[in-house]
Parts: C-alpha cells; structure tokens; sequence
C-alpha cells in the first residue's frame, strides 16, 4: 500500500529546486545536477522497494516513455523552430501596446503551444520594453497569460491537453468547452496586467515620442515548419494502432513511435535551414531546453510514486482527499485538487491521474461527465501558473528573463503575486462555471 513516505524524493526535489537557488546559489550551480540525480535515484530505489522488479521497471518505463519522451519531443520542436523566427518591434512601449503584443502572444498561444509562444515572444517583449525603468510585472504577467493561460483551447496550446488528445480527447474539445471561462480569466488578467502597467508608466520619466507600432519578421520559413507541427499532432491519435514492441509490460505503438520522430526530426530540419545571424539575434542556444529536460525528467521520475499515491484512490493516503470527489458535484473538487497538484506536480503528469481517477473513459468524459474534465483540464492549465515548475514555459521564460538582466522574483516571490492576482479570479470563475 502506498504511504506518504514515498513522496520524500519529489519533496526533496520540489524543496531543492525553490529554496537552493535562493539560499546558496553558488552551490545550487555548481552541484545542480548532482542533487537532481541524487533525488531521481532515491525516487528510482523508492518505487523499487514499494513494488517488484518487473513492477517498478513497468512504472519507470511508462513514466518515461508514454509522457516524459513525448513532452520533451514537442518542447524541443517548438523551442528549436521559434527560436529560429526573430520578431522585431519597432517602436516604443506603452501599456495599450503591451496588451496588444500580449493579446498577439497569447493567440499564438493556441496554435503554437505555450511553449511555442512564450519562447518567441518573451524576447521581443523585453527589448520593446527596454525604454521601461518598471518591467518586472509584465514578465510575470506574461508567464501568467501566454505561458498558462492561453494554452487551454487547443490540445497544442498546453502539454497536459496534449495528453489528453493522445488519450483520444477530441481536438476540438478544448475549444469547445473552455473558451468561456478562458475569455473570463484572460481578459480580468489583461485588465489588471493594464492598469497596473499604466500606473508604472505615469511614474517614469522615461517617456519618449510615440512611433508607429511597427512589426518585422525574420525566419519566416520556420513558420512553415509551425505548420507542420500542428499536422503532426492533429492525425496522430488516428494512425493504426499498430504495436511494434513490449518492453518491461509497457506497449510501444506505431503512432507514439511516429509522433515523437516528426517531433525531433522537424526540431533538427529547422535548425539545419535557420540561417546562423538569426540565432545570433536571437540568443540561440540549447541551454534552457536542456535545463528543462534535466529539471523535469527529475520532476517526472520523483512524480511517479507521488502518482501511484493518487492513483490509490480511496484505499491510497490521499483517500480523505479524493472523497470529496463522490459528491452531487464533484467538479469543482477535481477543479481545486488538479490544479493544487498541478502548482507543484507539473500539470501535464498531474492532468493524466485526474483524468484516470475520473474513470478514464474518454467517451463519458467528454459527454456526460464533461463537468468532470472541463474542471480537470481548467485546475490543470490555469493553476500550472501559480509556481515557477507548474508548468515548463514558466521555468523557462524566468531564465530566459534573467539572462536579459530582468529581476526576476525568487520562488515565493513569484507565487505572492500568483496568489494575489491570479488565485482570486480563478475562485470567481469556479463559483460561474464549476
């Protein structure tokens, strides 16, 4: 039987990577991927110890093969290809023309992925700031609108409706089902992104004459490939199921086999036929692609046991928990415990126990319990922007921020104005439509 015991090494890394970075940065430097290996090892011994051999290979492989290779696969094909199209502005910021480039981004968001959008956009929003002494909130809005938020409408926009749409979700689903509470949540925190951006702005004296607002595009055959991506996805789920091998009990299938090579294939194309001056331009380099693999291969491998927890149900130690989901109404529940689990779990892992614990029929979570996964996939998108490892764009976009000289705050900092901003529109839109 499960026990709490097991989640020691997902703590351990959860507490590593938000307190060391803060407290002893030299150390967290220097020893970062000795301490993540320290934790994913201890969790591998944990899952070994609670199970048999043939069991605990069973559960590292599916961890690893059915959700961490294909989450890596498309973070690498969007942050290669984005990272190929340099976006020019033009022009001088202003908090209308920032809410414009935010809206822009954020509807990208859907068609490119969270991962997609933050990665193109969050350099061209620095620059067009620089003119700014106050930038720190908008960083942090854009992680809370383009790298969240504006990913729930499309299995592409976000990884955890990704992994429902492998798990046979509809395409349209999300859009279908979603787009009123997104329209509710995306526009309060675009109105409150603005009149915190015009205070600012009235209090600097930075202010130079307006220019027309003015953008250019280099790399435009990356788009292209953009294209292609979203071609790749959309007809996986249908190809033949056809089941090519069997390892440690775990299926591997024609079409993941297919998906995950398109994936790294298109990555590879697009930086083959990326000329080298729009890398430069870009600061170009796989460093925070690769911060993200180490990072959250840890996160996933430390998950594992967490999720076998869960996935206990009521004879499992999250059982007190998981009753309230037998209520008249459980969707708000599955709302508030998805998305708790998803600040600190990652959302995309998190989104598929939800989703098993529901039943795991797609044909009656998509009808008649549609409730059920339209609060699943909201807690999972929208709450993955409360912590900096909700969600791998997150991560990503501060790194990225900081190597631009923004001031980034610290974990907790960052989760103060998640909880003070965003948490309460995410309690008025629950109580409107959960």
């Amino acid at each position: 039987m499960s026990s709490f015991w097991q989640a020691i090494p997902f703590c351990g890394a959860l507490l590593s990577l938000s307190l060391l970075p803060l407290l002893v940065p030299a150390m967290w430097h220097r020893f970062e991927n000795h301490i993540l290996s320290f934790w994913g090892t201890l969790s591998v011994a944990v899952i070994m110890s609670s199970t048999t051999l043939s069991g605990g290979s069973h559960i590292l492989f599916e961890t690893i093969w059915k959700e961490y290779i294909p989450f890596v696969a498309l973070i690498f094909a969007l942050f290669t290809i984005t990272g190929g199209i340099h976006i020019h502005l033009n022009s001088h910021s202003t908090p209308f023309k920032n809410v414009c480039l935010l809206t822009l981004a954020s509807f990208m968001a859907s068609f490119v992925g969270t991962t997609g959008a933050s990665i193109l956009f969050i350099r061209p929003l620095i620059h067009f700031n620089k003119n700014r002494t106050y930038i720190i909130h908008t960083a942090i809005f854009f992680i809370f609108l383009v790298s969240n938020v504006a990913g729930c409408l499309t299995p592409i926009g976000d990884p955890p409706l990704f992994l429902g749409y492998l798990m046979k979700v509809p395409f349209f689903w999300p859009l279908i089902h979603l787009w009123q509470p997104f329209l509710f949540v995306f526009s309060a925190l675009l109105f409150i992104y603005w009149c915190i951006d015009s205070y600012f702005f009235k209090r600097e004296n930075t202010h130079s004459a307006d220019t027309p607002f003015k953008i250019s595009i280099e790399g435009k055959r990356n788009i292209a490939l953009l294209l292609l991506i979203i071609t790749t996805v959309i007809p996986s789920p249908s190809l033949p199921p056809a089941q090519l091998a069997s390892i440690f009990g775990v299926h591997i299938k024609l079409p993941d086999c297919i998906s995950v090579f398109l994936f790294l294939s298109i990555g590879l194309l697009s930086y083959r036929i990326t000329p080298h001056h729009i890398h430069k331009k870009q600061h170009f380099n796989f460093h925070p692609v690769s911060e993200i693999a180490r990072v959250f291969l840890c996160i996933f491998i430390t998950l594992a046991p967490v999720s076998q927890m869960l996935a206990a149900g009521k004879n499992g130690p999250f059982a007190p928990l998981l009753s309230l989901m037998t209520t008249a109404n459980p969707a708000p529940y599955y709302f508030w415990l998805t998305g708790l689990f998803s600040s600190f779990l990652d959302n995309a892992p998190t989104y598929v126990v939800f989703f098993k614990l529901a039943g795991g029929n797609v044909t009656n979570l998509t009808t008649t319990q549609a409730p059920i996964l339209i609060a699943i996939s909201l807690g999972a998108v929208f709450m993955g922007a409360l912590t900096y490892i909700g969600n791998a764009p997150n991560f990503m976009v501060r790194s990225i921020a900081k190597q631009h000289g923004v001031r980034m705050p610290s974990f907790f900092g960052y989760m103060g104005w998640s909880l003070l901003i965003l948490l309460p529109i995410l309690l008025i839109m629950s109580l409107i439509w959960l």
